[in-house]
Order: C-alpha cells, then structure tokens, then sequence
C-alpha cells in the first residue's frame, strides 16, 4: 500500500509540473541553424579565452597579485554566467518546442541576477584594490593581504545570492496566471507571468534589490576613480601612466556591462513595449557581448597579462614549426637514403 501511494504521488506531482514556454524567439524555423552555429562557436571562444586567462593567472607566479585574482574571479564569473545561459538556449534552438519547467525557470533567473550583482561587487572590489594601490602604495601589501581578498571574494558571490533567496521561497508558492515568456530564457521577465498580487512583491523587492547590488556598488565605485583621478591629477607622470594603465580596463568592463544591464533593467523591468525582433536582438547581445568583452580588454589592455600571452602563443606556434620541421627533414632524409638491398 505504501509503494502504491508513493508511485500515486509521484505521478500526481509528475502530472502537476507546470510548463513556460519562451515566446521571444524570432523566425526560429526559418533560422534555427544559423542560430545554433553562432551562438555555439560564441559560447566555444568565451570558455577558451576566459578559462585561458584565468590559467595563466592561476599558473604564473608573478601574476598572483590582487588585481590578477579579482581579474581571474571576474573572468571565472563570466564562463558560469554563460553555463547558466548557453546550454538551455542551444538546445532550444534545435527543439521544436522551447519550454521549461518553473521551477528550472526560478532557478536559472536567480544565478543569473545572482553572478550579475556578484560582477558589481567584484568591479567594486576591483575599484577598492586600485585606490589603496595608488593613494596608499607603501601600505598596499599590508591592507591588501590575502585574507582581505577571500573576504572580499566571498562577499561578492554571496550576498548576490543572499539576498535573491526571499524571492525565490515567496515566487515557489505563487500562483501563475499566464505561461508565456516573453524572452528566451528567464530573467525578471518572469514577474508578468504572476497574478496580480505578488506583482507590487516583485516590483518593491526588485527595488530593494537593485539598489544593493548595483547602486550601491556603482556608487563606492564612481567614488573611489574620483578619488584616483584627484590623485593622479596633483601627481607626476608616471603615477598617471599607472593608474591608466591600470584602471582604464575596469572603467571599460564597467561601462559595457552597466549599458548591457540598462536594458534589462529599463526594458524588462518597465515594460517598455519593443518589436520582437528588437527584443531579441538586445537580448543575445547581453548574453553575447561582455563575456567576450572582458577577455579581450584584460587580454589586450593589462600590460602583464598581454606579456604572458604573447609568450604563451609564440612559444606554442615555435614548437609546431619545430615539429613540422622535423618531420620534413625526416622525410626527406628517409627518401634521399639509398637502398642498398636492391644492390
């Protein structure tokens, strides 16, 4: 009897999952290839140039400094910020009904507004790192010592999480009055979806989260580059060399990802009425653009980082021609070799 009602409410439960469908595909039929191969050679190249930076980082003694670790956690972020997205939309691409289950839906909506407040605190961490080097560089090593940057670390993939879980427990047992999101996959967007009550819930807490983990952040950081910028401006020249040098590829990933989340802030969250594909098109740029942005800019703009891989690939090119080159003389050594069996 026991087994019995176990295998019942299993089944009840199984028959009882409530579906969403993700409305905001455009022309998927016609396109859906074309779509599978960008998006899967774009999550391909952030996996290899976020994890290539993040092992050289790990690797290399002389980058095992501060801002190489938070560069290192940032990029980190980046590839799980993209796990969390990638794999579901391929997979949509190629299925002939785009559709998850609510409770995949909540999850995936949470470490994405989770490791996006986790990327303002780090870029606030990185802002702090910055203005004790340059205002305070004989005590940089003493204020900067590794058990400040775990905190901070831990802090900034934490309280992201913290704060979404209230929203989480209260959205488990709400009711949903429509299926269809309007989106490709689960941000905020989720909210419409709600009954009328939980909506003004969502609204004020939606609030009371985007001021702490971007507001807040962005405030400690326009706070501590003017402070920067006072101090490299009464200084000599080579503290404003360093300090661009060192702060003009933070204040780029800074301004990109705060544009990119303008619109899902704005858009979504206003219910700012656009045509699909407008909407879809801004959609695969948030989830496209900065993962690919921060490798490159780190890549290119930090000084030792773009030292180590230029070695890093001159090396690995060097020891292909090498083997390539062998090989060739061998070969034609083996073929200009007599065969005296023959005699």
């Amino acid at each position: 009897l026991y087994l019995t009602f176990s295998f019942m409410e299993q089944m009840h439960d199984e028959f009882n999952v409530t579906y969403i469908t993700f409305g905001g595909h455009v022309e998927l039929e016609k396109y859906k290839f074309l779509y599978f191969a960008i998006m899967f050679t774009a999550y391909i190249l952030i996996l290899c140039s976020n994890s290539t930076i993040v092992c050289l980082i790990w690797i290399k003694k002389s980058l095992h400094e501060p801002m190489y670790v938070f560069i290192a956690a940032l990029l980190l972020n980046s590839v799980v910020f993209s796990t969390n997205i990638y794999p579901k939309l391929l997979m949509d691409f190629l299925s002939e009904r785009q559709i998850t289950t609510h409770s995949l839906c909540r999850f995936q909506g949470i470490i994405y507004y989770s490791l996006t407040g986790s990327e303002f605190f780090l870029l606030a961490s990185m802002a702090y790192d910055r203005y004790v080097s340059i205002s305070k560089p004989l005590q940089y090593h003493t204020i900067m010592r590794k058990t400040t940057v775990t905190v901070l670390l831990v802090l900034a993939w934490l309280l992201p999480a913290c704060q979404l879980v209230p929203s989480a427990v209260f959205s488990n047992n709400s009711q949903i009055c429509s299926f269809t999101l309007n989106g490709i996959f689960c941000n905020n967007a989720i909210s419409k979806l709600y009954c009328a009550t939980p909506k003004t819930y969502y609204l004020m807490y939606g609030v009371f989260i985007l001021f702490n983990t971007v507001f807040l952040p962005l405030l400690f950081i326009m706070f501590t580059y003017t402070k920067i910028f006072i101090i490299c401006y009464r200084s000599c020249r080579e503290v404003r060399k360093k300090a661009a040098q060192t702060c003009l590829p933070h204040l780029l990933v800074l301004i990109s990802f705060t544009c990119l989340c303008s619109y899902d802030i704005i858009i979504a969250r206003l219910e700012i009425d656009l045509s699909q594909n407008t909407r879809f098109i801004m959609t695969l740029q948030v989830v496209l653009y900065h993962p690919l942005f921060n490798p490159i800019v780190y890549g290119l703009k930090m000084k030792e980082i773009s030292q180590h891989l230029r070695r890093l690939f001159c090396h690995r090119v060097l020891c292909v021609k090498t083997d390539v080159g062998s090989a060739v003389i061998s070969f034609v050594i083996q073929v200009q070799r007599p065969d005296f069996s023959t005699v």
